[in-house]
């Protein structure tokens, strides 16, 4: 009996705790005439042209790009191959390794959880994870177990950690080689592995390393979002990933985005490949293996570049932001949240006075000085990355976006994301 009181006692506070309905109620992607949603099919063939050239001349092996507007799928392309040693033809729905456009979705939960009354958002991250109690800024240095720390001028808060303001750094692709090698001599684990880890042991070892500055001082791209996802799991009382799967994921039918592919969808991962005498390899074990997120033993759910995902689903995710924060009827955020994340967070600290993007809660944002450089799209367009080549933009006032998906490293000829935009942006035509 008391077994059964508490399963359904559990079941009451996820069903109040689960995503809410929404009176506005948008449809989900689906594909339309392109005309039909104020954009030229003459225009958008310009992107074939430009892919398989791309493709043909070996600037990238294979490419999907999915371009919607006005909640409506206009182009949705696949080049090339997924594995150049093996043969096979790229698909639409392939599954790549999103990286750092993990964070967006990883910033997205942890507002959720903010719009709940879990915490606030300059509350100190100690109070929820006492390790990052009385932060310290590396001082001297001479070698990765050998240098000197100064007491930090104030706590790191949870905006901090969104905003890339918290003093953290990113171990191997740190900008400081300094940072490098302390992180590697923690054993910190900078984004995924397939090593029995979880984020709670990597967050608590972090805690105790030094900081590049005092937090809010500087923009340093960090292992912030990483904190957060274990966070996440202190205040919803749930593994991060069940979190996002049950909050966002199945809320908004994105079945194919995963920290770890399910057995049935792991022949669709898109192989990491690089280009060597002429030809594209696959990708060798470096400081990770990129067998993640299929082999392993899938316990390190890494909020800052973790996910696998597919051009239509992270579309999906894109479209709920442009419709305010709902999508198919679900409200995932206010549309005042919204409007505080894409607010600029951090002055003049990322771009300086004259630049083309500020920094929000989850995303880059162009700014008017963005958008006169042109190609890029509206002020206020938010956009993001990852470490394989995959980007994305979405623009409020034009109600387009667009996911360029590739995996790829070592590439130096590879125009396909700036050309990307542009031609999406030039395809408009209401």
């Amino acid at each position: 009996m008391k077994r059964l009181f508490t399963v359904l006692l559990l079941a009451v506070c996820i069903a109040a705790s689960a995503q809410t309905t929404s009176i506005k109620h948008s449809s989900p992607l689906r594909e339309t005439a392109a005309k039909k949603a104020g954009m030229s099919t003459e225009r958008l063939s310009r992107l074939d042209r430009m892919f398989e050239q791309a493709v043909a001349e070996g600037d990238v092996p294979g490419v999907v790009a999915l371009v919607a507007r006005h909640g409506k799928i206009v182009y949705y392309q696949a080049f090339g191959l997924a594995d150049n040693a093996s043969g096979r033809p790229l698909k639409r729905d392939d599954i790549f390794r999103i990286a750092s456009q993990t964070k967006a979705v990883t910033s997205t939960a942890v507002m959720m959880l903010w719009e709940e009354g879990k915490f606030r958002l300059d509350d100190p991250i100690s109070k929820y994870i006492p390790e990052f109690k009385n932060p310290q800024v590396l001082d001297t240095y001479e070698a990765a177990d050998k240098y000197t720390t100064k007491p930090a001028k104030s706590e790191i808060t949870i905006r901090h950690l969104l905003t890339h303001t918290s003093g953290l750094g990113y171990g191997e692709i740190d900008g400081d080689a300094r940072f490098k090698e302390i992180y590697r001599h923690a054993g910190i684990i900078d984004a995924f592995t397939t090593k029995a880890v979880t984020i709670g042991d990597n967050v608590k070892k972090l805690a105790k390393l030094p900081l590049h500055h005092n937090p809010g001082e500087k923009f340093t791209y960090s292992e912030g979002l990483d904190v957060l996802g274990y966070l996440i799991e202190i205040a919803s009382g749930m593994p991060f990933d069940a979190f996002l799967r049950q909050r966002l994921f199945d809320p908004l039918a994105m079945h194919d985005t995963w920290f770890y592919l399910p057995e049935a969808k792991a022949a669709r991962l898109v192989p990491v490949q690089r280009p060597k005498d002429g030809q594209w390899e696959r990708f060798p074990v470096t400081w990770y293996d990129p067998e993640y997120p299929v082999t392993g033993a899938r316990m390190f759910f890494a909020g800052g570049a973790g996910l696998s995902s597919t051009a239509e689903d992270y579309a999906t995710f894109l479209q709920m932001y442009l419709n305010g924060g709902e999508l198919d009827g679900k409200r995932i955020l206010s549309r005042k949240t919204v409007e505080t994340i894409m607010a600029n967070q951090v002055g003049e600290l990322l771009g300086g006075r004259t630049g083309a993007t500020h920094y929000g809660l989850a995303f880059g944002v162009l700014t008017e000085t963005g958008q006169v450089q042109g190609g890029k799209g509206s002020a206020g367009t938010f956009e993001w990355g990852g470490y394989f080549n995959t980007q994305y933009f979405a623009d409020p006032r034009e109600q387009v976006l667009g996911v360029l998906m590739k995996q790829t490293q070592g590439t130096s000829r590879d125009r396909t994301s700036e050309l990307f935009r542009l031609l999406v942006m030039q395809a408009i035509d209401d």
